[in-house]
């Protein structure tokens, strides 16, 4: 296909809300479709550079959404643990191919999970079983729909990004550099994946906790819940990376799964204001709120920002009341007046002994162990600790902490009393580099709010090249929580690939 370029000055795209419907407006024909839509905001002024083709030109096949039909009472059944972006696409994948997909959720609808959210903010009441992890739509629904993925040789990710677009998804997303849909808007999206699901004759169950699986020679023939036991021949287990329930049952029935990396430290909260002034060279008329990536390596061990969330809110996302974990979220317009990234340093299997912890669920534990202390700290309630980053590097805790966005609230602490010395090192060391990378990061004396330790999930469950357990046929670990995706774009193509193979065990 060929594309043409288009470079525009950003002021003259100030409130354009479509960049599409800008485009074809300009030149006057409604068949141009975006192809990619970047700021390069590296020189003054800031401009935005516009990839684009004629559709009626086009020679490359499309990606479109997921084809559903009706499912027959007949149709082969598959079980779906976990209705998070994995489960979600596996359940349509599943239709596609006319296979009747069972989805078994321990949470609750996006509707009445909300009420849930409010309780942690405003009363400290944390649900474990709906939560900012837990229920339908699984993390991503309440934590902005962030969908960069650099995981697009896994599978068809335009498809993914067209799919949520005939649910309801803003078009953008099809052509943003960083596509993001925000946690007001995404609600509705899965609230229409859902009914799409239900119509098509897939069934739902919420409020239904997985308590084991039901096998008989080493194949999988059903799973148990508290609600009753399901049958199927094939179980695509997909409960999310903080899914400590069914890690601790997969070790007790002996069944293989790993340790593996993640990343621990806090959020930072800068104000957007100066995120902007830095990043657009103080030229910030017309622009959007500015992100920022940072990277730094220390003895092997890399120490980044995460989850970077322009005009955002840092948010209590424990999924048990005794622990304190914090994430991060933007609505869609991004028009808070702070910003917030995880800066978090990489922790492997191998420095979990040294930390205290041994065998597979050594980082699971590890995490546990920082949340519940965290929660010591804060007398029970949702407040969360907190350190001004120059107090931080000195080491000392903070008299005042200042405002935050955080609403349970946040109390002076000290990081280096939550975290091992040598994370705390390194997270300081990053610190120092980034502020030479991004001038005033660290002047600003920004306040760090912990703990961030649900990066990804601490293990992996592992499986062979057509997506089953070694141990168990017909049990297809998937998505983030089994260690094989990090976001909802990978997530969903991993939920896609799994739905995929499981159809060939059904045939």
């Amino acid at each position: 296909m060929d594309f043409l370029e288009l470079v525009v000055p950003a002021h003259q795209l100030a409130g354009v809300e479509d960049v599409e419907q800008w485009l074809q407006h300009h030149f006057k024909n409604a068949d141009l479709r975006i192809k990619k839509c970047s700021l390069d905001a590296r020189k003054n002024p800031p401009k935005y550079r516009i990839r684009y083709y004629n559709q009626k030109q086009a020679t490359e096949a499309t990606s479109k959404p997921y084809a559903l039909q009706k499912i027959n009472s007949h149709a082969p059944r598959v079980l779906i643990v976990g209705f998070g972006p994995a489960g979600m696409f596996a359940a349509l994948q599943c239709i596609e191919l006319g296979i009747k997909p069972v989805v078994i959720e321990q949470g609750k609808n996006v509707k009445e999970r909300r009420r849930d959210l409010a309780q942690i903010t405003k009363n400290h009441l944390v649900n474990p079983y709906s939560n900012y992890c837990f229920g339908e739509g699984g993390a991503g629904t309440y934590s902005d729909g962030k969908l960069y993925t650099r995981s697009k040789k896994r599978g068809d990710v335009l498809r993914i990004f067209e799919t949520l677009v005939a649910y309801g998804a803003p078009r953008e997303i099809l052509y943003q550099a960083h596509p993001h849909i925000g946690t007001n808007k995404l609600p509705g999206i899965v609230e229409a994946m859902r009914e799409a699901i239900l119509d098509s004759g897939g069934d739902i169950h919420f409020n239904t906790r997985f308590t084991g699986l039901v096998t008989e020679r080493n194949k999988v023939v059903g799973i148990t819940t508290d609600q009753g036991t399901f049958h199927a021949p094939a179980v695509i287990l997909a409960p999310g990376h903080s899914a400590t329930d069914v890690y601790q049952y997969l070790v007790e029935q002996k069944l293989t799964i790993t340790p593996k990396a993640f990343a621990v430290g806090f959020r930072i909260e800068h104000n957007q204001s100066f995120v902007n002034q830095c990043q657009y060279h103080g030229n910030t008329e017309g622009l959007p709120p500015a992100a920022y990536s940072l990277v730094h390596n220390v003895k092997e061990r890399g120490v980044f920002s995460f989850c970077m969330c322009p005009g955002g809110i840092v948010a209590p996302c424990a999924t048990a009341p005794n622990q304190i974990v914090t994430n991060g979220w933007s609505p869609s317009k991004r028009n808070n007046p702070f910003a917030n990234a995880g800066i978090v340093t990489q922790v492997f299997p191998e420095d979990m002994e040294k930390y205290g912890f041994q065998g597979p669920l050594a980082g699971m534990e590890f995490q546990r162990s920082i949340e519940e202390k965290a929660s010591q700290w804060a007398k029970g309630t949702q407040q969360a600790p907190a350190q001004q980053a120059q107090d931080f590097i000195a080491k000392r805790k903070s008299n005042n902490v200042g405002a935050s966005s955080y609403l349970p609230g946040i109390f002076p602490a000290n990081f280096w009393d939550l975290y091992p010395n040598d994370i705390c090192q390194r997270l300081a060391e990053g610190l120092r580099a980034f502020e030479k990378k991004m001038g005033g990061f660290l002047r600003e004396n920004p306040v760090l709010i912990g703990p961030e330790t649900r990066t990804s999930a601490p293990v992996r469950i592992p499986r062979l090249e057509d997506c089953q357990h070694p141990d168990l046929h017909g049990l297809f670990p998937c998505g983030e929580g089994a260690g094989y995706a990090g976001g909802i774009a990978s997530a969903a193509m991993d939920g896609v690939r799994c739905a995929q193979q499981a159809a060939k065990v059904l045939r």
